[in-house]
């Protein structure tokens, strides 16, 4: 009869508890509802997904959060009250994310898909460029000062 290593069923003792206590402890980041205000945007949007989206816009538009948020009214809070409605700029990107996603399931929707605003061909980016007015970012286009140079002449 074969006596185990005790050190082999040690450590095979300590990767399982390893495992089971990683599992355990693993808490996906859940859906909220306690955003306040949300029109276009699911009102069960995690935390995380909400936060890659402002980061795409002020990115693309090369703004800040103070850009589209009024702030807060509560002198002691840092942050813009998101919940507002003051700035005129949050409806328009409101109604410019309304535009993408639309363009984008109209004309980009690949293989009729299910989910077509998951397919994101035409982004904040494609006509912003760093710039918070599209105007702005074309001007700046020609006068050679950002973006990509414009496609070769086939001729």
């Amino acid at each position: 009869m074969l006596i185990p290593n005790k050190k082999k069923i040690a450590v095979v003792l300590s990767l399982t508890a390893f495992v089971v206590l990683s599992v355990a402890a693993y808490k996906p980041t859940e859906p909220r509802s306690d955003y306040k205000n949300l029109q276009v945007l699911p009102k069960d949007i995690s935390q995380d997904s909400l936060k890659l989206i402002m980061d795409h816009f002020k990115e693309a538009l090369g703004v800040k959060c103070s850009f589209c948020h009024a702030p807060s009214k509560d002198t002691a809070q840092k942050w813009p009250d998101f919940a507002s409605d003051d700035k005129p700029e949050k409806n328009v990107a409101r109604y410019m994310m309304k535009m993408t996603m639309g363009i984008n399931s109209t004309y980009f929707n690949f293989n009729n898909s299910e989910k077509p605003d998951t397919i994101t061909v035409i982004k904040c980016i494609t006509c912003h460029r760093g710039s918070p007015h599209p105007d702005d970012a074309e001007t700046e286009h020609e006068e050679g000062k950002q973006g990509p140079p414009p496609p070769p002449n086939k001729n």
